[in-house]
């Protein structure tokens, strides 16, 4: 006897681009002797054998059920709008990276059973894919472009190729396709120029460049030496601004302590007018002690030019008497009376 079979049996492997839209073959032919109703399910087998199937659609008793696995939601149906016809195929809309997985149609019709297996695989294509210069770019040296994509399903492969003058890449350079790195030995100037970079795999690819330019060594004993000089000016300076800055502040300083200074131990001085009487009672008491033989200094000073008690003269100006050569004794303190005494005029008589 016949039995339901599954006529879609040419492929069993899909690969597919991300955003894309993928159609999962599932169809199938009834037998008279299968009578019962119809079932069609769709599972998704996980990678990890521990986990259970899961069931992402179904068709049964003529109505279509696909709110069982979220991650698809929305984006699956059935091919036909009717699969009784025999179409059981599924379509997924909007591929993503998560949809890669095996997926498992059965096809129930009692007695009859049959099952088909499909291996999805969603691959990413290469996207933001930047291009660097690692190294100096000075004649000489080696300098390293790199190429890397940041998005992209493996087996990604890269390659260089030289956009200005001709396409061809420097006879000195070494190319890794799997890392994306273009190694050019002891670069010149003819290196100079514009270079690009292809990133691809099986479902795209995906370009960037970078501009070379190969320049003579930089003197950097002379930068050095610059850099030296600036610093040692810059501190001199410095030193210079933090040098007159203190000594700024100590003047200030002294000048507020000069002027807040108040000695407690200094007696006031004298007032001009108590000068001027103890000058003329010291200079009485000594013309008084002297003889008539001892005052022939004092007679060319006339009484006349002796201070007065108004005496406002300063101290540099005070007309000098010669010391007597006797010492008489002092008459004040002995209680005597201070009396006039004579002077002897130029004729040699006494006043």
């Amino acid at each position: 006897t016949r039995s339901l079979t599954i006529t879609s049996v040419d492929q069993s492997m899909f690969e597919k681009a991300q955003g894309e839209k993928v159609t999962l073959p599932c169809t199938f032919e009834l037998s008279a002797e299968d009578e019962g109703p119809l079932d069609i399910e769709w599972v998704l087998i996980p990678a990890d054998n521990q986990k259970r199937e899961q069931i992402i659609i179904m068709y049964a008793v003529d109505r279509v059920y696909n709110h069982y696995y979220a991650g698809l939601t929305g984006r699956m149906q059935f091919t036909s709008l009717d699969p009784r016809s025999g179409d059981g195929s599924l379509d997924i809309l909007n591929l993503k990276a998560s949809d890669t997985g095996t997926y498992q149609c059965k096809v129930k019709k009692a007695p009859g059973v049959q099952s088909k297996k499909i291996q999805l695989t969603v691959l990413v294509k290469p996207a933001r894919t930047k291009c660097s210069i690692e190294g100096s770019q000075e004649i000489g040296k080696d300098v390293t472009l790199k190429c890397v994509s940041q998005e992209g399903s493996p087996l990604l492969s890269y390659d260089w190729r030289r956009v200005s003058d001709t396409q061809n890449l420097p006879a000195t350079s070494v190319l890794n396709k799997n890392t994306g790195e273009l190694l050019l030995k002891n670069a010149s100037r003819e290196y100079s120029g514009t270079y690009s970079c292809v990133a691809a795999n099986r479902v795209g690819t995906d370009e960037c460049s970078v501009e070379l330019n190969v320049t003579p060594p930089v003197n950097t004993a002379g930068i050095i030496a610059g850099a030296i000089i600036g610093t040692l000016l810059g501190l001199s300076v410095l030193c210079s601004i933090i040098f007159c800055f203190c000594k700024k502040h100590r003047e200030k300083k002294y000048e507020k302590e000069v002027h807040h200074d108040i000695r407690e131990d200094v007696p006031p001085p004298k007032s001009r007018s108590s000068t001027a009487r103890s000058y003329i009672g010291s200079n009485r008491s000594s013309l008084g002690s002297m003889s008539p033989s001892n005052m022939e200094g004092y007679t060319k000073t006339p009484y006349s030019q002796v201070p007065s008690e108004d005496f406002e003269r300063a101290p540099t100006q005070t007309p000098a008497f010669a010391p007597s050569k006797v010492a008489a004794p002092n008459l004040s303190r002995m209680g005597a009376v201070p009396v006039m005494i004579p002077a002897q005029s130029k004729d040699g008589s006494i006043v």
